[in-house]
């Protein structure tokens, strides 16, 4: 049957309904007082730390990336930009939007010794 002959019997392609079409939304966890507990814990115990805050993606909330002296780091999900922010500034540690200078080079260059150290 070729694709012209569904329109000579009457007979339409149907659109897809409108939610179908739609890409699927993920459902994003929302940040807790453990992940509030785990950054204090994590700033407070190393020194030369810098937080770099990330947007909202589609699958993942305002995020707070700390990275300290070494390139070691940490992210947890924080309940906004200001929140990070305020955290930051709070713990006297340094504050950069990820989406404006990225992240740093020690970081990579830390993941890379884990990395080839098999760990």
């Amino acid at each position: 049957m070729a694709w012209l002959d569904r329109f000579r019997r009457g007979t339409r392609m149907r659109r897809p309904a409108r939610d179908a079409a739609r890409t699927g939304s993920t459902r994003v966890r929302a940040s807790t007082n453990a992940d509030e507990q785990h950054l204090h814990q994590w700033v407070t115990e190393r020194r030369g730390v810098e937080g770099f805050v990330e947007p909202r993606t589609a699958v993942s909330d305002v995020t707070l990336l700390l990275v300290a002296h070494d390139g070691e780091w940490t992210r947890r999900r924080v309940p906004s930009v200001q929140w990070a922010h305020k955290f930051c500034n709070g713990h006297q540690v340094p504050s950069y939007d990820a989406a404006v200078v990225g992240v740093p080079q020690r970081m990579r260059d830390y993941n890379r010794r884990r990395k080839q150290q098999g760990l």
